[in-house]
């Protein structure tokens, strides 16, 4: 074996120890068969994109994800092919796939039509809110405020997702409805590492927003629906700011002389 073959599986190895660690304790389960095996694998995986089970730039070992998710890597390779161009994965020749790293602009343009998307279904949602409309929002409500003090960010961002989306769905505009749910999962992505920084306040946006509807205050509503996703988009950017600025301090200082 040559000096260059025994780098090239040391690389290897050290790329399958980071995926089994990656992959060990997070929530993906191994695929149910009777689904459509492609789309089964791309959810699973997508799941852990989202949940930061795997982190952004993070090497994806075809292998190890069949492994996990109990199927070979034909499928694997599919669903990282449709993941590339859907922009979760990065593939580089040579090199593998990787987790796509979402640039800020990316996000910002996201986070941006969200606001415009879900300031209108709030509007709607309150001219059209039931009695039992209001009594799941409450729920939602309680059970969002028990995670963020217990510290339970997947169940934080879980709750948070769906109390959004009922509001959506109350709106009653179904073109509405299906242009929210496009942008549903990067919404959950980009928010799940503001859960904790977020927390308690956006709980209580949430209380506000529930209020206005109850009352059937379509203006309201729609004020402390724009003002809370703009909250998220302007956490958004202080977040990456302060990981740049963590980033550069951890930089050895004869790094930073160069």
């Amino acid at each position: 074996m040559t000096a260059q073959n025994s780098t090239d599986d040391t690389g290897m190895t050290r790329q399958r120890k980071q995926m089994r660690a990656a992959l060990r304790d997070t929530p993906a389960r191994r695929v149910e068969r009777p689904a459509p095996l492609r789309e089964a694998v791309y959810d699973s995986i997508v799941e852990l994109i989202i949940t930061r089970a795997l982190q952004p730039g993070q090497h994806l070992v075809e292998s190890e994800l069949a492994d996990q998710l109990g199927v070979s890597r034909q499928p694997v390779r599919e669903a990282l092919q449709r993941l590339q161009t859907e922009g979760w994965v990065d593939l580089r020749p040579a090199q593998g796939a990787f987790v796509h790293e979402p640039t800020e602009h990316e996000a910002d343009q996201l986070l941006a039509v969200r606001c415009l998307l879900e300031t209108e279904s709030a509007r709607l949602a309150a001219a059209a809110a039931t009695p039992d409309d209001v009594k799941q929002l409450r729920r939602i409500l309680k059970e969002g405020r028990a995670a963020v003090a217990a510290g339970d960010v997947p169940t934080v961002v879980s709750a948070n997702s769906e109390l959004h989306g009922l509001v959506t769905k109350m709106s009653g505009n179904t073109v509405l409805t299906e242009l929210i749910s496009l942008v549903d999962r990067r919404v959950r992505w980009y928010y799940t590492p503001l859960a904790r920084t977020r927390g308690t306040v956006s709980w209580k946006e949430h209380a506000e927003l529930i209020d206005a509807i109850a009352h059937g205050d379509e203006q309201r509503a729609a004020d402390v629906m724009r003002g809370h996703t703009e909250a998220t988009r302007v956490a958004s950017h202080q977040q990456r700011a302060g990981d740049e600025v963590a980033e550069e301090a951890a930089r050895p200082a004869r790094s930073r002389r160069r």
